[in-house]
């Protein structure tokens, strides 16, 4: 990862010609290219972006945000100036904060009567010299709030008085604030829903080279064979120099450091949903960004127990030729998905992400030629392995189906009465997205029935549904053959409930769906061990895993919303999730059993 070192070209270019000034000329080519954009004149240090809809003209109706700091970081913050963003941003010289002066005439130049707010990075130039302008703009008598955003998870506590660095993080505070700002809000609401944004954001860096000063010589304190991990944006040395690592693990390192427990920097519970972005810190190509961005779903997905809603990838707050990444994480609950997804003009905003994510995509046929004669296409000839997964997915789906009511009635008595809708709004997804699935390959249609969950199933069991899928998945994927053998099958089940035990806290005994999964696996390895076939191997499984769905009715829940039902409530019904699981293993099983009796 991150293995191409890119010569600054600005560096190159100023040893030939002087250096001056190169903040404006950036602001210059902006302008040219982006006409809705506008920048004040007659200040030789003020350096000031901003919509040009909003000044002149009448006063601003709506609240005004306004970010900045020093240059260096492009796109940020000038270009995410745009209805629906930033009103305007502050330009300082490359990584210095922005003069008291360049602020002020921000704020008077956007800021109307519902007043402005300010979203800083914590950094100690942007908080004086920001806080400062805030001062003197209120003694003018305009209305001024003010978001510290701290994202960065890189340095362990304690921090003293400097507390933790803003990074890239900061662009999602930023569109939060911005489209609660068009939605019209107060300033107190704005500020409020910016605070919430950037309470609930994390972000860690990593590098394989420091960033090239405009008109200085590069010094690589790294060399050739090391990483830094936790530097700063202005490349400020960062917590770890180690070797370089391939890209999941340096990706697998950045998400526990700003998901730890121990620093407790992002406490986002299991089960939870979040936002991923991937930024490159401006010497990364984007076919390495996107390679990070694939690492980190299901990582974030299998290892941390995280539903992942949106996937924001490209360079948002870079360090001018920095060759390295960042990750930020942000909680993804409803009122931060809507500011997200809410339309945008600032021209380096991705628009193209939102809404709900699909599954993973299955690679479409190759288009015939024109000059070929058409024939009837015909379907996909389906190996014997491939054949038996068809069968086995149908019938686990139509189980469930068949099974709505009865899960409802019984998850109405010790839940919250949706059981069998959300079973059969899983199963008859997967029914509807089947014809896409790759049968003959079981890895991979076992993964893309966890995406396929993980989109259509709500709540707790969407997530334990696609922790299950993914992590049978990861098993099927060590086989080096398409021909997925019994004792692998087992593996997979033994991997899926371990990662379902690690992640969602249940063991044996919790009035789960484990208590009918795990009687099944144990019987299938004592079947198989035994001597069995396979198939009578599975349909015995099967009949364990419906005993031990029915022995819930004498378990006192440690787990879930049944936790809070009395128990003699708890002993009048089986469990409806460990029911519904051992109704489609059980299917699953009667179908390849019924399909090899006929042969």
């Amino acid at each position: 990862m991150m293995a191409i070192v890119f010569d600054s070209f600005i560096s190159r270019i100023v040893s030939v010609f002087p250096y001056r000034n190169v903040e404006t000329q950036f602001i210059d080519g902006l302008m040219e290219t982006y006409p809705a954009l506008q920048y004040l004149d007659g200040y030789p240090h003020v350096k000031v972006v901003f919509r040009a809809d909003v000044y002149p003209g009448p006063p601003y109706d709506k609240v005004a945000v306004i970010s900045g700091g020093g240059s260096g970081h492009e796109p940020a913050h000038a270009g995410f100036v745009g209805e629906g963003m930033l009103t305007a941003a502050i330009c300082g010289d490359v990584f210095a904060s922005p003069t008291v002066d360049a602020i002020l005439a921000g704020i008077r130049t956007v800021t109307g009567p519902k007043g402005c707010l300010l979203i800083i990075k914590n950094y100690t130039g942007d908080r004086l010299n920001f806080g400062l302008a805030a001062e003197q703009a209120k003694s003018e008598g305009y209305k001024v709030e003010s978001v510290i955003v701290e994202d960065d998870c890189a340095i362990p506590p304690p921090l003293e008085m400097a507390g933790r660095r803003g990074l890239a993080g900061t662009i999602l505070v930023h569109k939060v604030a911005g489209a609660a700002a068009a939605a019209g809000l107060s300033l107190t609401e704005v500020a409020a829903e910016a605070r919430y944004a950037s309470e609930n954001v994390g972000t860690m860096g990593v590098a394989l080279k420091a960033c090239t000063l405009p008109g200085r010589v590069l010094t690589d304190r790294l060399g050739a064979s090391k990483m830094e991990l936790g530097l700063g944006i202005h490349g400020e040395p960062g917590g770890q120099v180690t070797d370089i690592q391939p890209a999941e693990a340096v990706v697998s390192h950045l998400l526990k450091q700003i998901l730890s427990k121990e620093t407790n920097y992002l406490p986002i519970p299991k089960g939870e949903r979040v936002v991923l972005m991937v930024n490159g810190l401006g010497g990364t190509p984007l076919m390495e960004l996107m390679i990070a961005a694939g690492k980190a779903v299901p990582q974030l997905m299998v290892d941390h127990g995280l539903a992942v809603d949106r996937v924001y990838t490209g360079s948002f707050m870079t360090s001018l030729d920095m060759e390295g990444l960042s990750i930020s994480i942000m909680r993804a609950d409803p009122s931060i998905l809507q500011r997200l997804d809410a339309e945008t003009k600032a021209p380096y905003w991705p628009v193209g992400v939102s809404g709900d994510r699909p599954p993973a995509k299955i690679p479409a046929p190759i288009p015939r030629s024109s000059s070929t004669k058409i024939v009837e296409s015909q379907p996909l000839k389906l190996t014997e392995q491939g054949r038996l997964l068809e069968l086995a997915i149908v019938a686990a789906a139509n189980a469930l189906i068949q099974l709505k009511d009865t899960l409802n009635e019984w998850d109405s008595k010790v839940g919250d009465g949706d059981c069998g809708s959300t079973m059969y709004k899983g199963a008859t997804a997967v029914l509807e997205d089947m014809k896409n699935y790759p049968l003959n390959d079981a890895a991979e249609t076992v993964g893309e029935i966890g995406s396929t969950i993980g989109k259509s199933m709500g709540g707790t069991s969407g997530i334990i549904y696609s922790i299950l899928c993914k992590a049978a998945c990861a098993q099927l994927k060590t086989s080096s053959h398409s021909a997925i053998t019994s004792k692998q099958w087992v593996e997979a089940l033994a991997a899926a409930i371990a990662a379902v035990t690690k992640y969602g806290g249940a063991k044996a005994g919790y009035r789960t769906l484990l208590d009918a999964l795990i009687p099944a696996l144990s019987s299938l390895e004592e079947r198989l061990n035994s001597g069995d076939d396979p198939v009578t191997a599975f349909l015995t499984s099967s009949e364990a895993a419906l005993n031990g769905a029915d022995s819930t009715k004498t378990m006192r829940a440690k787990a879930g919303r049944t936790l809070y039902v009395s128990q003699e409530i708890q002993t009048s019904v089986p469990d409806p999730g460990a029911y519904a699981t051992a109704s489609w293993y059980s299917a699953a099983a009667q179908a390849i059993k019924d399909k090899y009796k006929n042969k």
